[in-house]
């Protein structure tokens, strides 16, 4: 079995897609009348200095991973049995499933960089060597529940999101011992609660669009699972607040024997990562801290239980992001054939009910 996997942004450079933009004409020639300027300019010469900014990054991104996609399958006829893309670059898995068309993707992606192009004040970091739970206690206990885990890379690399002034409190926290922190080139808090009006924003352009069936399963960065077909456009939406779950992504991949995986688009950034993935969870011989634990209790068993126990409109809080006291809009469900999940008000999203831990009530 095989699954692409397509970069995102942070994989750009000056010079990528060097051979592809005259091998597609056409497909540069359509991407310059939706852009409104050269794509390949940009790519290869970057005279403005404009490719590392997210609203010129990612339709560049998204074209070079484009174009790396349809020359593979030109040269070797191989269509995948899987496709996973880290956040921008799931809108490739998406193109490479025919989930919409190359120009439809463009527009998308065009949209994307300019909501989240405008958000300020904001950073990244990723921190190194330390697992989930140990991020999320040393950031409790230092008063910064105003941070959230934004991507979740492999199981001792995880990315961090918030306001810049609390990026920068959290620096000397996870420059001790073994942990490393690395500051990201980002002036916006990507992947969490800061996101929520573009989120918004997102979802009123996603809402005159419309999608095809998956032909290939494309796995969700929000559920690390496959799409189901009626929420994409929830799950294009939901990844703009939600943590990438890539280390969870990939690891449900490989329970798959035998999988190959190849990168496909500039680079071998996830190469890297899924190199260090398997060996991280080779040297562990366990789940990763943090993450929800295994259970062989059925998605439906699971619900039915919650159902009897809570009634709709109880109150939780999420064991996997700061996102303050949450009330039940409904009751719990199985999406995707597996997930037990339950929708809640205000948030207007779905949270997995192992993320969740009641709240106790006042006395």
């Amino acid at each position: 079995m095989r699954t692409y996997i397509f970069p995102g942004q942070g994989a750009q450079r000056k010079g990528m897609g060097s051979s592809l933009f005259d091998e597609f004409e056409d497909l540069t020639r359509s991407a310059d009348e939706i852009l409104g300027y050269s794509v390949m300019d940009l790519c290869l010469e970057d005279p403005d200095g404009l490719l590392d900014r997210t609203q010129y990054t990612q339709p560049a991104m998204y074209v070079v991973n484009a174009l790396s996609y349809y020359r593979k399958l030109r040269e070797t006829g191989q269509v995948p049995d899987f496709v996973a893309g880290h956040s921008l670059g799931e809108y490739n898995a998406l193109l490479a499933a025919e989930v919409f068309d190359f120009e439809t993707g463009l527009r998308l992606v065009r949209k994307r960089g300019e909501l989240m192009g405008r958000a300020s004040g904001g950073g990244m970091a990723a921190v190194l060597n330390a697992s989930e739970s140990e991020i999320r206690t040393i950031l409790a206990e230092n008063g910064l529940d105003s941070v959230d885990l934004a991507n979740f890379n492999t199981p001792s690399q995880t990315v961090i999101s918030g306001r810049a002034e609390d990026i920068e409190a959290a620096k000397p926290l996870f420059q001790t011992g073994n942990h490393l922190f690395m500051p990201l080139r980002t002036s916006g808090a990507f992947h969490s609660r800061y996101m929520e009006p573009a989120r918004v924003e997102f979802e009123e352009f996603l809402a005159g669009v419309t999608f095809s069936k998956p032909r290939i399963p494309v796995i969700s960065n929000v559920t690390a699972r496959a799409y189901e077909d009626h929420l994409v456009k929830e799950n294009l939406t939901q990844q703009m607040v939600h943590a990438v779950r890539w280390s969870d992504s990939m690891e449900h991949l490989l329970e798959n024997p035998g999988m190959e995986f190849e990168e496909i688009g500039h680079g071998n950034v996830l190469t890297k990562l899924l190199e260090k993935i398997r060996r991280e969870i080779k040297n562990a011989g366990k789940v990763r801290p943090g993450s929800p634990k295994k259970t062989t209790e059925s998605a439906g068993e699971v619900v039915r239980k919650w159902n009897e126990r809570y009634a709709v409109g109880s109150r939780f809080r999420s064991t996997a992001g700061s996102y303050g006291e949450l009330e039940t809009a409904t009751e719990a469900t199985v999406l995707f054939g597996h997930r037990a999940a339950v929708y809640m008000q205000g948030y207007r999203g779905y949270f997995d009910l192992r993320e969740l831990e009641p709240v106790p009530a006042a006395q």
